[in-house]
C-alpha cells in the first residue's frame, strides 16, 4: 500500500507500508491490504506505520482525517505530527 503522512506544515511520511494503526474517533483501527475504502476522523494520538519489513514508525499527532481508496492507497491528514524515536 502506498501511504502519504500530511501536516499543514510538510509532507512527515511517504512510501510503501504493510499496514497503519490509527487512533480514531471511537478507538484504535488498523488498516491493512485490500481493507475496505473509508475515510474516518482521527483524534490526537498515536499513528503507527508498519513497514513491509515489519519495522514500525511511530507519529504523535494531532486531530484529522484518513483516507484509504481501493487502490490501496492511504493519505492522512492531520493538525500536526511528530516522529517518536
Amino acid at each position: 500500500m502506498k501511504l502519504t503522512l500530511l501536516t499543514p506544515q510538510k509532507k512527515n511520511f511517504e512510501g510503501t507500508v504493510a499496514g497503519v494503526l490509527l487512533p480514531g474517533q471511537s478507538g484504535l483501527f488498523e488498516i491493512l491490504n485490500d481493507h475496505a475504502p473509508i475515510v474516518s476522523s482521527l483524534k490526537s494520538g498515536i499513528i503507527k506505520i508498519i513497514l513491509p519489513d515489519q519495522k514500525k514508525i511511530s507519529f504523535q499527532s494531532g486531530s484529522g482525517f484518513v483516507k484509504k481508496t481501493k487502490d490501496n492507497t492511504i493519505n492522512i491528514l492531520v493538525e500536526s505530527a511528530t516522529e517518536l524515536s
